[in-house]
C-alpha cells in the first residue's frame, strides 16, 4: 500500500488529505522487470564465456597460421589466416562492448583508479588510431600542453574511452579531412576535445546515436559498419568517472 498526505491551508486551521494506493499490481511488474535485468546478466556472462573460449582458439591458430609459426605457407593462404584473424578480434571486441554495456547497467562495472596522465594516454592513443587514420588519409592532430594536471582514473577505461571517440572522427571524417584532439584545464576541471571535420550529425539524431545498439537511420547506416555500442559507452563510462560527454555538431 502507498499513501500520499499533503497539507491544506484552509482559511483556519490545518488540515491533510491523503491519497491511498494499492500499489501491488505496480511492484510485481517492478519485482518481474529487475529479474529480467538479472537474467540478461546472467546470460550475458555465460554467453560471453562460452563465445570466448573457441573465439581465443579461432584467433590463436589462425594468427599461427598467418605468421607460419611450424612451417612456409603461400601468401594467398596467408593473407586467409589473417582475415579470419581479423574478423575473431572484431566479434571480441563486440562481446567486450556488449558485456560492458550490460554490467553498467546492472551496476556492476567497477573502476579501477589510478593517477593518470591524460597527456600519455591520449598519445598512446594516438599511437592507435594513426594508421586508421593515415589508411582514410584523415590528417590526425594531437595538441596537450604539459601544465594539464594528473587525474585520478580507470586508465583501461579511459584508455576505451578516448579511442571510440578518436576512431569515430576517424572512420566519420571523408579523406583529406582532419581530426584533431585537445585538453584545457578550466574553472570546471578538464575538458578533453575530440573535433572532426566530418560529415557530423543533426541535433536530432544525437540522441539516437547515445542509445545503446542504436545507429542513424538512412544512407549512414548503410555506408558505415557498426555495432551502435561505441558512442553510448563512451557517455557511461565517462559518466562512470563522475563526468559528463557534451557532443555538438553541425
Amino acid at each position: 500500500i502507498e499513501v500520499g498526505l499533503a497539507r491544506l491551508k484552509p482559511a483556519s486551521g490545518v488540515l491533510v488529505s491523503n491519497a491511498i494506493r494499492d500499489v501491488t499490481a505496480r511492484r510485481r511488474i517492478e519485482a518481474g522487470i529487475a529479474e529480467a535485468s538479472r537474467a540478461k546478466g546472467d546470460f550475458l556472462a555465460a554467453m560471453s564465456h562460452e563465445l570466448r573460449t573457441p573465439l581465443n582458439a579461432i584467433i590463436g591458430f589462425s594468427e599461427m597460421i598467418r605468421d607460419a609459426a611450424v612451417g612456409p605457407l603461400n601468401d594467398q593462404y596467408r593473407e586467409y589466416a589473417g582475415d579470419v584473424s581479423t574478423a575473431g578480434r572484431h566479434l571480441q571486441n563486440i562481446i567486450n562492448d556488449i558485456l560492458d554495456i550490460s554490467k553498467i547497467e546492472t551496476g556492476h562495472l567497477e573502476l579501477r583508479e589510478d593517477v593518470t596522465s591524460i597527456g600519455e594516454i591520449i598519445g598512446g592513443c594516438g599511437r592507435i588510431v594513426a594508421s586508421m587514420a593515415e589508411t582514410a588519409d584523415v590528417a590526425l592532430v594531437i595538441d596537450v600542453p604539459d601544465c594539464i594536471p594528473l587525474i585520478r582514473a580507470d586508465q583501461v577505461r579511459f584508455k576505451q574511452i578516448l579511442l571510440n571517440l578518436m576512431s569515430n572522427a576517424v572512420k566519420f571524417t571523408p579523406a583529406g579531412g582532419r581530426v584533431s584532439v585537445s585538453a584545457c584545464n578550466d574553472a570546471d576541471g578538464i575538458t578533453v576535445l575530440v573535433e572532426d571535420t566530418g560529415i557530423g550529425m543533426r541535433p536530432a539524431d544525437i540522441e539516437i546515436a547515445l542509445q545503446p545498439f542504436r545507429q542513424i537511420d538512412g544512407a549512414l547506416s548503410r555506408r558505415f559498419d557498426g555495432t551502435g555500442l561505441g558512442l553510448p559507452l563512451a557517455k557511461a563510462l565517462v559518466e562512470l568517472h563522475g563526468g559528463c560527454l557534451d557532443i555538438q555538431s553541425a
